[in-house]
């Protein structure tokens, strides 16, 4: 992450305490941090028409705005919390893609190859998504272990830090959660 870490666990104190525009201020902090994430996340969903990086950022900010009351632990908590808002919108667009593609606009259309494409990879990100709330169902931590490393890009140390717990724990967990998720995925 790009974002000094001081200035940034400022900023979620600052916010903690109710102070007026420190959700603004810290923003402006971590905007490009969020942009790399969104980046990362709307590749994994394939070609998004209607929903770019700054939208998904801008959307991600409503929602984290909305939890007035989150307390964020830490820094690599926030950009945790943060990829899961993101990913939440990004499942929820791929949801809305593929209700228009099975007839829910109730406008029928000539498909198109990019638009057979297109919601193939909504399907993959709903497959990946599902596969997500199955494993959480088995071991919650592989999943926190999976949206830090994989959704948000935190580093090992920066996992650890998000989910206070150690790098080798990390380390274990997220070994465990790739190969389930590689063997639920086939």
């Amino acid at each position: 992450m790009s974002a000094p870490a001081g200035d940034v666990t400022q900023l979620l104190l600052a916010h903690e305490r109710g102070e007026e525009n420190a959700m603004d201020r810290l923003m402006e902090r971590v905007y490009a941090d969020l942009r790399r994430i969104a980046r990362r996340q709307l590749r994994r969903g394939g070609p998004q028409q209607s929903l770019d990086t700054t939208g998904l950022v801008h959307e991600a900010y409503l929602k984290l705005v909305d939890h007035t009351r989150a307390s964020y632990q830490s820094r690599a908590h926030f950009f945790n919390v943060s990829s899961c808002a993101m990913r939440q919108i990004v499942v929820d667009h791929a949801r809305r893609r593929l209700a228009v593609k099975r007839g829910g606009d109730q406008i029928h259309t000539t498909l198109e190859p990019d638009f057979v494409a297109e919601s193939e990879q909504a399907a993959y990100v709903i497959d990946v998504h599902e596969a997500l709330e199955r494993l959480a169902s088995l071991d919650e931590k592989l999943v926190r272990v999976v949206e830090c490393r994989f959704f948000a890009g935190l580093t090992e140390t920066e996992t650890a830090e998000a989910l206070s717990t150690s790098v080798r724990t990390v380390q274990r967990t997220w070994s465990r959660a790739r190969a389930w998720l590689k063997e639920e995925m086939r």
